[in-house]
């Protein structure tokens, strides 16, 4: 109970903190959200120059120095390491999943319909005018759910009217009226697709098409331009990476004095990090992007041979039947609505990545420093692929080196190699665990290691021999070097492996193997046979007799009525319905008595006499019947 009270309270003492940051860099002229001043300040506690005893509550003092020293670090618009965490804020709270963000956008555009659509179900028109201003909500609803044109001009709102007319005429409104919500809903969708594709297949064949922008053309030219874009950036973010790599490792021979004030290792670090966050954004970008492509591709196929098929299926033809035109016309419109949610995801993918680079702006600021420039002029550039070539030869680590923990695993002998889930994103483990830490992409084919459940990869083969031999000493200074730099713990995915790390100062009682959990369910059918049960039966005979009477009396009534062109809007409905009848039944006269509750007394038992010896003389009980007579 003391630690669930404990825990609520630290919640809310973290929340009133965000809250004063928040109010307090607002006051001075910066706007930030509560997720960014949640992480900065999860970083400046986990800092161990900071020195901040999260076992215990924060006194007024500490809460304070918190306050300033995460307001100070939020207001420094000059440092990398905080463009990269408001980099990685941004991604997080604007980037889904492919399949996340359509369905995600199917919903919105659904919720956005719903106002409109709900006048067309619950709609209860009678006169003429009521009923054409229903039909033009209908109208408005098909251009609004099918996104060709707008229903404000009147060229597409004819053509959308003329073909709306064409597959359900303003007559057919008696029975649209009459169904259910949910039929009515249905059928809103089905027209809907019937209408888009007819006046798409009329576009093709040049006989209309109005608003309705050429979204293959489109998609095959923006596509293309989106991927060199997202190519370029990735090319300069890359050859980025590798100059600040070259500079950490010149710096590394140099002593402290020889290093100077002009560029820290720190700051270089910060750099980095930042290209490589940046880096990593742009492949995902660029993944989703290829996908895209070839969607595109799929889709743009299967409109071809839609609309040749469909043009043989009509054939000049007056008249053809519904069943054969109609699901091809569905299945038209469903492939133009493919190509409507990759331009939205296209739209997605260019605004995420013109919003992610001035987050990179200090960095290529630092880069044209004349104290880096200096260093870059002193060192030859080693690039990602001159890496990856050096261990084109085949050089693996061989059986006779694994002298320590770890199990390894190789492309040539392992099924599903390149899906293991590697740690650190796959960057080197054994760089990252170094003081001057680098962030170099590992090479899977030198060899994978599994240790306590977690795959790791290494740049070279002799990094790989030197992690395994002390590789819990290796986490941690991974660990250490996450806390000193908080923005790698995003960046190399540890928020699992690093709440078994101590938030500041001494790691040896932390647990070097993580937590595995994970959220488990499984599901059993609740009937495993298909239940045979006729819901209409009947037992009794005298109500299969009724049901019959009731049967053959209603073959013998006949209704007669007659009706107009118009007055079919006016018509009534009568039933017919057997009225209640009342029955009664007679039962035996219920009847009751009354008798006497038995009362017995026993008198004579207590006040005993006694002997002149002390002996009790024998009791004189007598026993009184108080019943009542039964004829009282």
């Amino acid at each position: 109970m003391n630690g669930n009270a404990n825990r609520i309270q630290a919640e809310g003492v973290i929340k009133n903190i965000i809250r004063e940051i928040v109010q307090e860099c607002a006051s001075r002229g910066e706007g930030v959200s509560e997720t960014l001043v949640a992480f900065i300040v999860k970083a400046v506690v986990l800092e161990p120059q900071n020195d901040f005893q999260v076992d215990r509550v924060l006194a007024s003092d500490d809460v304070q120095r918190l306050i300033d020293l995460c307001v100070k670090r939020l207001l420094n618009n000059k440092s990398i390491a905080l463009d990269t965490v408001k980099m990685q804020v941004y991604f997080d709270m604007n980037y889904t999943t492919r399949d996340e963000f359509l369905t995600e956008h199917r919903r919105v555009l659904e919720t956005r319909l719903q106002p409109i659509s709900r006048e067309i179900t619950d709609n209860r028109a009678t006169t003429k005018d009521e009923l054409e201003a229903l039909y033009r909500k209908i109208v408005s609803s098909v251009l609004l759910r099918s996104g060709l044109g707008s229903p404000t001009d009147i060229s597409v709102v004819r053509e959308a009217t003329a073909a709306l007319q064409s597959v359900f005429p303003q007559t057919e409104l008696g029975n649209f009226l009459n169904l259910s919500k949910r039929d009515k809903d249905r059928q809103l969708i089905e027209l809907t697709q019937i209408v888009t594709g007819i006046r798409l297949f009329n576009k093709e064949c040049g006989k209309g098409g109005e608003g309705i922008d050429n979204l293959p053309t489109i998609l095959n030219e923006a596509i293309p331009a989106t991927l060199k874009e997202i190519q370029q950036q990735t090319d300069d973010a890359v050859d980025s990476s590798e100059k600040f790599i070259a500079v950490l490792d010149t710096m590394t021979t140099l002593s402290q004095k020889q290093l100077g004030s002009d560029a820290t290792k720190q700051k270089i670090q910060e750099a980095m990090i930042n290209s490589r966050q940046f880096e990593l954004y742009l492949n995902t970008l660029s993944n989703d992007a290829r996908q895209s492509a070839r969607e595109v591709d799929e889709l743009l196929s299967q409109f071809k041979t839609r609309l040749d098929q469909l043009k043989t299926t009509i054939q000049n033809r007056t008249a053809v039947p519904t069943a054969q035109v109609y699901p091809q016309f569905m299945h038209l419109a469903v492939i133009w609505f493919g190509f409507q949610d990759e331009m939205v995801l296209l739209s997605v993918l260019s605004n995420i990545l013109y919003s992610l680079e001035p987050y990179t702006l200090n960095t290529k600021d630092l880069l044209s420093d004349e104290s880096v420039r200096k260093y870059l002029s002193k060192v030859s550039i080693v690039t990602d692929q001159q890496r990856l070539q050096v261990n084109n030869t085949g050089n693996v680590v061989q059986p006779e080196e694994r002298n320590a923990e770890g199990t390894w695993y190789y492309s040539e002998t392992t099924k599903n190699f390149d899906k293991l889930p590697l740690m650190y994103k796959g960057f080197c483990a054994y760089h990252l665990a170094l003081n001057d830490f680098k962030l170099i992409h590992g090479d899977p084919r030198i060899g994978i290691v599994q240790i306590n459940d977690h795959f790791y990869s290494f740049s070279e083969p002799k990094d790989a021999i030197l992690f395994c031999r002390k590789p819990a000493t290796y986490i941690e200074s991974i660990a250490n070097n996450a806390k000193l730099n908080a923005e790698l713990i995003q960046l190399l995915d540890l928020h699992t492996h690093f709440s078994n790390v101590a938030p500041y100062g001494d790691l040896t009682q932390s647990s070097s193997k993580p937590h595995l959990k994970a959220d488990c369910g499984s599901q059993t059918d609740t009937h495993f046979h298909e239940k045979n049960i006729v819901k209409d039966y009947e037992w009794n005979e005298w109500e299969l007799r009724r049901k019959a009477i009731k049967l053959a009396n209603l073959r013998r009534r006949l209704t007669k009525s007659i009706q107009t062109n118009t007055s079919n809007f006016r018509r009534e409905n009568t039933t017919q319905v057997y009225l209640p009848k009342d029955q009664y039944i007679q039962t035996k006269r219920d009847n009751y008595t009354n008798v006497p509750q038995p009362k017995v007394y026993l008198s004579g038992i207590r006040g005993h006499q006694r002997h002149d010896d002390g002996h009790f003389l024998p009791a004189n009980v007598q026993k009184i019947d108080l019943t009542r007579d039964i004829d009282e």
